[in-house]
C-alpha cells in the first residue's frame, strides 16, 4: 500500500502542476494535459450464492455481492500535443484485486502508464501498459453497453504490456500491430513474446467493424510451449439516434497438452441491443455464451473432473439513468444456465442455474 500512496501523491502534484499550466495557456492553445477521474460503487446479490460475498471465480469485474464496495476507482493524467503523447492512471477497487492478482503489488495499481510518439505522418508508437485490443468492452463498465462485463470479456486481455504501433490509414481505416508480454502480463511471466493485430473499419458512420488477433506463448517459463491463437470480431451498427446494435464473436485455441489429446479450442458470441427511451433514461439486452474445451482459459471457475467441458449460456437487462454528463446510475438483472453444476449454492452444493442483481452509480470527469 505504501508504493501506492507515492503513486498517488505524484500524480496529485503533476495534476497540479498540469491546472498551473492550463492556467498560463492562452484561450487560443488548449492545455495538452488532460486530468480525469472515475469512480464506480456497486453494490449486488446472487441468487443462488455461497456463505461469502465472492462471485463466480470467472467474474473479474463487480465481483462482489451482498457487499457494498467499489469495482474501480482511477485517477489519470493524459498529454498529447499532437506528436508526443503519453498517459498515467492509477486504480484500486475489487475490479483490480481480481484481474491483477498474478501481477507483482506495485504493479496491480497501474491502470495505464505509456509514452509514445508520431515516427512517421498519421502513425504512432506507443510502449507501455494500455487498454487491450480485443473485445468491444473496456475495464471501465461506464464506457461498456451494460452494467456487468460480457463473458466474452471477462474470458479475454483488458489490459496489454508492449510496444503498440497505430496506421491510420483514412479516417475510415485504422491499422495497429503489437508486441506484448503475453496474455493480459504487465509482468513477463515465461520471457516469450506474443504480438497482436488489429482493424478497424467503418465504411459509414453507423457501421464499425473490428478484426483483432492475439498469438503467442502463454505457459509458465517451467512449463511445456503450447502456442495459443486468438481471434477477435464484432460489429456495431447504429440503427438509429436512439438503436444501436452488437454483435460480437470470438474463437480461439491452445495446442495440445499431450500428444493422445486434442488441442483446447474455445468460441463464444454476445449480441446487444441498446435503445435511448429519453434523453435520460437507456435500456440494453444481452444474449451471450461461451464454451471452452476443458475448461481451457476459464478454469479457475472449476469445471466437475468427469464433464470437464465449460458451457455457459444466458442474458441480462439493464436500464441505465444519467441525469448529466458526469453521473450514471445503473441497474442490470443477468441470468446464466451451465451444462454442467458450475455455481455454487448456499448449502455448499452446485447447481447449473445462477442469476443476480447488480447496481451501481459512476461518476467521472
Amino acid at each position: 500500500m505504501k508504493h501506492c500512496y507515492v503513486l498517488l501523491s505524484i500524480l496529485l502534484l503533476l495534476s497540479q502542476l498540469a491546472a498551473a499550466q492550463i492556467s498560463l495557456d492562452t484561450v487560443a492553445r488548449p492545455s495538452p494535459i488532460t486530468l480525469y477521474g472515475y469512480i464506480d460503487g456497486y453494490y449486488g446479490y446472487d441468487f443462488p450464492h455461497p456463505d461469502n460475498t465472492s462471485r463466480p471465480g470467472f467474474f473479474y469485474s463487480h465481483n462482489r455481492q451482498n457487499e457494498f464496495t467499489v469495482n474501480q476507482a482511477l485517477i489519470g493524467l493524459r498529454y498529447d500535443d499532437g506528436n508526443i503523447r503519453g498517459a498515467l492512471g492509477l486504480q484500486a477497487g475489487t475490479y483490480p484485486e481480481a484481474n491483477y492478482a498474478a501481477e507483482p503489488t506495485l504493479l496491480r495499481s497501474i491502470y495505464e502508464a505509456y509514452a509514445g510518439f508520431r515516427p512517421l505522418k498519421k502513425t504512432w508508437l506507443d510502449i507501455g501498459v494500455f487498454g487491450a485490443h480485443v473485445g468491444f468492452e473496456s475495464a471501465i463498465s461506464k464506457d461498456n453497453w451494460t452494467v456487468t462485463h460480457s463473458l466474452a470479456a471477462e474470458g479475454s486481455p483488458y489490459y496489454e504490456a508492449g510496444a503498440r504501433f497505430t496506421y491510420k490509414a483514412s479516417d475510415k481505416l485504422t491499422l495497429t500491430a503489437l508486441a506484448l508480454n503475453g496474455w493480459q502480463n504487465i509482468r513477463d511471466n515465461n520471457r516469450a513474446k506474443s504480438v497482436g493485430t488489429q482493424v478497424q473499419w467503418r465504411p459509414t458512420e453507423k457501421l464499425l467493424f473490428n478484426y483483432s488477433t492475439l498469438f503467442g506463448n502463454e505457459q509458465p517459463q517451467d512449463s511445456v510451449r503450447r502456442f495459443r491463437y486468438f481471434h477477435d470480431f464484432y460489429v456495431t451498427y447504429t440503427a438509429t439516434s436512439r438503436l444501436q446494435a452488437l454483435l460480437w464473436f470470438d474463437i480461439g485455441k491452445q495446442e495440445k497438452r499431450r500428444p493422445d489429446t486434442k488441442d483446447d479450442t474455445w468460441h463464444t458470441t454476445a449480441a446487444i441491443v441498446r435503445y435511448q427511451l429519453s434523453p435520460q433514461w437507456f435500456v440494453a439486452a444481452r444474449g451471450e455464451y461461451y464454451y471452452a474445451r476443458n475448461g481451457v482459459v476459464v478454469r479457475d471457475l472449476g469445471p466437475t473432473p468427469n464433464e470437464p467441458d465449460y458451457f455457459v449460456r444466458g442474458g441480462s437487462l439493464n436500464f441505465d439513468y444519467r441525469p448529466n454528463k458526469h453521473v450514471l446510475a445503473r441497474l442490470e438483472g443477468k441470468i446464466l444456465n451451465a451444462r454442467n453444476p458450475i455455481f455454487a449454492n448456499t448449502d455448499g452444493a452446485f447447481r447449473h442455474t445462477y442469476g443476480n442483481l447488480t447496481s451501481t452509480i459512476a461518476l467521472s470527469f
